[in-house]
């Protein structure tokens, strides 16, 4: 095996926990909002653009998985402290964002909460891959 054909093994990871008691259309609402501004702010973690073999060009997406978990609400709460006490980049999902239709009233509903009192449903964490599995210590693969 030469060095192009070996495993890539990331030392970061990408990581989102979902609240179990969320519908299956909210999960997968909830996980494409909270990755999405990951690639702005550490571009890094984007990988080259793809093209087929006819030469179409397509968007490039994450260099490495998102591993997707799940927990229960005071799991995602935990999550969030630990994941802020490290300063790890960090998005949240929280259930007044269902009822909002726009990004302004998105960031708003967030900013009307104190961290403490958010009703998050959602989290999405980047950064070193010992310190995203301390912070979804206690939670198992989404399946």
């Amino acid at each position: 095996m030469t060095n192009d054909d070996a495993p890539v093994r990331f030392d970061t990871k990408i990581g989102v926990l979902l609240r179990t008691d969320l519908a299956g259309w909210q999960r997968l609402n909830v996980t494409a909002f909270l990755v999405s501004g990951l690639g702005t702010v550490r571009p890094e973690v984007i990988g080259e653009p793809y093209a087929d073999a006819d030469d179409t060009p397509y968007l490039p997406m994450f260099r490495q998985p998102v591993l997707v978990f799940e927990g229960g609400k005071e799991l995602l709460t935990g999550a969030h402290e630990r994941a802020v006490a490290r300063a790890l980049p960090c998005s949240v999902f929280t259930a007044d964002l269902f009822a909002t239709g726009n990004d302004r009233d998105n960031r708003a509903a967030v900013r009307a909460v104190s961290r403490g009192q958010l009703d998050l449903v959602g989290l999405a964490v980047y950064g070193p891959r010992n310190a995203v599995d301390k912070v979804f210590k206690g939670a198992h693969m989404h399946g």
